[in-house]
């Protein structure tokens, strides 16, 4: 088929198959013997019965076999192989394909030895002949024949056995016992052959001329009552003898191996021929592909330009970096004649490839940004190398599925075979990572590792693809703010860049648990980040203070997520009336709060003191103190007016061992004085005080919190809240409008129903004129409400703790 090809060079059979049928596929070979019955190849059966499977030039398969391999047939003048070859997508071979090839190569004449070295095995065959008396014969080594001799009288008749020369030893073996220890023997009617593997334990290393060969010394006889035939069977294939100089590879072998010359007393070369791929090389072919055949006294000499044609470049991989190998596979045919064998053909197939040499890989960026694409191609490689899996943000993707990620991979494939590959993203694609670097430009970096395997090696190495595009598209955040008499309101609108950007007040992080805690509000949709903080704040700024108002400020940072770089600052400003710091109760108690100034920056606020400094604040802040007092205490001073009476105080701070204030902030509280009389009275007993009915608009709301301390109302988002039965619930009733100081909250009845509708039955009393329900077996708790920042007027808040419970009818659980 076309899939698969054969030629012959002498003794040898190729059979070539197609790299573009059989890419990507599993194959299995075996040899069809002359029953019909197919023997499967390994390693150590080819080795043994003469086949060599190679995978050489981006794929490429081959197939030797010899003359004399196990299943040849031989006829006439032409030996016959049948190989059955199966071709599979998966390892187990299941739905394989068959291919038979049955290939035949004519042979010419035998000469008396020939010497044959494959890649993984070395092959001797001698003439089968019947020597005419023991005295002729001439000594291989000394000793050799002397040796072997013993075992050849004492050996069995009509018995093959092998004899290995080894310098300590000799060792000799059956033919069966040879063959199961891997050796290869063929015996026909006119040759004996005796194939060794490159493994096999008699393999001695020898040198000659500075060259070191395997080699093996053995002898093969045979006898039969009155005659001994004993046949020399030394083999020896060079090992090495190649070395590499100004881009050229030079390959030495000696011509006249002392092993294989030993007993000859006269040689002369009758050819030296080589080539490449079994292909014999004319002398204008050698020139033309600039090779140089040098046939010296002693050695012969090939010199073959890296990179010449033959050969051809395969990927490699070293400590995981890529790089390229120059192989080519050449062969030496050497015939010459001596007196003791008279014709000697030594073939000698031998694979080379040049040292590691690392490529370094160009990576083109050629990003479309007007369609905001990014395109990078990375290459070229050789055929020999695919593309399997992409690293994308840690995670190991295989190529068909990087489309799921936003990626699309494909192969560019150019005429001399080689391809480079091709990486899109959109620039919207989640692993793309987007950076703001000034104004309006963003970065947009593609980090993507390649990772890639050789074949047939199945070697693997990695290619970082780092990228970045500069698009003119950023969007910065921008903010709008407001006031109100109690809070400052800022409300950042995100673009396209802040989206992992953090808020900071100063070097303060404003996270939701940060927020609650000090009771702000802070809100991000996606699209809008809202934040309110309270006019008393300690994360605001004080700036200026007068008589016509206090200059708060809020300052915010956006910072970068990784870096805490400062990416945007938004600051707004607000005028707050003086009247929010200062309380002027009718029962003649003053709450009063002092703000640490910008630019008093060494200010302790726990340290701040009213004229009698032993009036300290009950509450402080890092940038506020609050003081509450009579007016008759603390060295406040009083004056009169026809209409109106003024009590004045000061907060101040002194530094250590000064007495002069370096903070002075003066406060006075007025009230009003209708009329001044003498007045002459006596002692009576009091009527009990009465309370006038009135009418008018209460504003009240209801809030349940999560904890005694009242310090965190349930959300609107929390609700429904679920409760375990018995489980503390803590309310807080508070009078929003009027905000009168002369009003005080009292409740009357409060109820639990069932449903939002406070009408519907069953109903529950919790408060009874404004006590708790004596019939409750847990009673409602009232709790006390002290003056603090939230908390300016306590008498407009009551606060009560209630145990959670259900409704029940007999003994069935009523619900809504």
């Amino acid at each position: 088929t076309g899939s698969v090809s054969s030629e012959c060079l002498g003794n040898l059979l190729r059979i070539t198959l197609s790299a573009e049928y059989f890419e990507d596929k599993y194959l299995s070979f075996s040899v069809v013997d002359q029953s019909g019955i197919a023997w499967e190849l390994d390693e150590d059966v080819a080795s043994q019965c003469g086949y060599t499977v190679t995978y050489s030039n981006w794929s490429r398969i081959e197939f030797h076999a010899s003359a004399l391999s196990c299943h040849s047939r031989l006829e006439k003048d032409a030996f016959i192989v049948t190989v059955q070859i199966k071709a599979s997508h998966t390892p187990d071979m299941k739905n394989a394909t068959t291919h038979l090839k049955v290939a035949s190569c004519y042979y010419g004449p035998w000469s008396p030895r020939e010497l044959l070295c494959e890649s993984n095995y070395m092959e001797v065959s001698v003439t089968r002949e019947v020597p005419q008396a023991l005295k002729d014969f001439v000594e291989d080594e000394p000793g050799d024949w002397i040796l072997a001799f013993p075992e050849a009288k004492a050996g069995e008749a009509s018995v093959w056995q092998i004899v290995f020369h080894q310098p300590e030893e000799k060792k000799a073996l059956l033919v069966s016992d040879a063959w199961s220890a891997g050796y290869g023997l063929n015996i026909t009617d006119t040759r004996v052959l005796l194939r060794i593997p490159y493994t096999a334990a008699e393999i001695q290393l020898v040198e000659d001329q500075g060259i070191t060969f395997s080699a093996v010394r053995s002898s093969i006889f045979y006898k039969q009552r009155w005659m001994i035939l004993m046949v020399d069977t030394a083999v020896a294939c060079p090992v090495d003898g190649v070395y590499y100089t100004n881009k050229t590879i030079i390959w030495t072998v000696p011509k006249y191996i002392q092993l294989l010359s030993a007993g000859a007393t006269s040689s002369k070369d009758v050819l030296v021929e080589a080539g490449v791929d079994l292909h014999k090389l004319s002398a204008k072919e050698m020139t033309s592909r600039e090779y140089v055949l040098m046939n010296d006294l002693n050695v012969i000499t090939m010199k073959i330009p890296i990179g010449a044609e033959g050969g051809y470049y395969k990927t490699s991989v070293s400590n995981g970096q890529h790089g390229v190998k120059y192989a080519i596979n050449l062969f030496l045919e050497h015939q010459w004649e001596d007196n003791k064998w008279g014709l000697t053909k030594h073939t000698i197939i031998k694979e080379i490839e040049t040292p590691f040499e690392q490529v370094e890989l160009t990576i083109t960026n050629n990003s479309n940004l007007s369609v905001r694409l990014m395109n990078v191609t990375v290459g070229t490689f050789l055929p020999d190398v695919e593309l399997v899996n992409l690293i994308i943000e840690g995670a190991t993707v295989a190529v068909p599925e990087a489309v799921q990620h936003g990626y699309l991979i494909y192969a560019i494939r150019y005429a001399n075979g080689s391809k480079a590959y091709v990486v899109q993203a959109p620039l919207d694609a989640p692993s793309i990572r987007k950076e703001y670097i000034r104004e309006d430009m963003r970065a947009f970096t593609l980090n993507v590792t390649l990772a890639f395997i050789t074949y047939p090696t199945s070697e693997t190495f990695t290619v970082p693809v780092i990228t970045v595009s500069t698009v003119k598209d950023a969007v910065l955040p921008s903010a709008r703010g407001h006031c109100d008499r109690k809070n400052i309101h800022l409300t950042i609108t995100h673009g396209n860049v802040d989206q992992k950007w953090l808020p900071f007040i100063s070097d303060w992080h404003l996270t939701q648990e940060a927020a609650q805690k000090y009771n702000y509000s802070l809100k991000d949709n996606g699209t809008h980040l809202a934040i309110s903080v309270p006019f008393l704040s300690s994360h605001l700024n004080y700036e200026d203070f007068n008589s016509s108002g206090i200059k708060a400020s809020l300052h915010l940072t956006l910072k970068d997520d990784i870096t805490l770089a400062n990416r945007k600052d938004f600051s707004i400003s607000c005028v707050f009336s003086p009247s929010e710091l200062i309380q002027c109760l009718p029962n003649g108690t003053v709450v009063i709060t002092a703000v640490k100034l910008v630019g008093v920056a060494d200010l302790d606020t726990s340290l701040l003191v009213l004229r009698d400094r032993l009036c300290k604040p009950s509450l402080v802040t890092e940038k506020t103190a609050t003081f509450k007092f009579s007016v008759n205490t603390c060295g406040t001073s009083r004056k009169f007016s026809s209409t109106a009476m003024a009590y004045e105080n000061e907060v101040l701070y002194f530094k250590p061992g000064n007495d002069t204030p370096v903070y002075q902030l003066k406060f006075v509280c007025w009230y009003a004085i209708k009329q001044t009389v003498d007045v002459q009275y006596e002692s009576k007993k009091n009527p009990p005080p009465s309370i006038k009915p009135g009418f008018g608009s209460l504003a009240l709301s209801l809030k349940l919190f999560k904890e005694k301390s009242y310090s965190e109302p349930y959300q609107e988002s929390e609700y429904p809240v679920v409760k375990y039965l018995r489980e503390a619930l803590y309310f807080e009733v508070e009078l929003l409008q009027p905000k009168d100081a002369r009003l005080e909250l009292n409740l009357d009845d409060c109820w639990a129903t069932n449903s939002q509708n406070q009408g519907s039955l069953p109903q529950w009393l919790i408060l009874i004129n404004g006590c708790e329900n004596s019939e409750d077996s847990y009673k409602t708790i009232f709790h006390e409400v002290n003056y603090s920042l939230r908390v300016k007027l306590p008498q407009h808040l009551k606060r009560f703790e209630v145990r959670m419970f259900a409704f029940v009818q007999g003994t069935t659980l009523l619900q809504e």
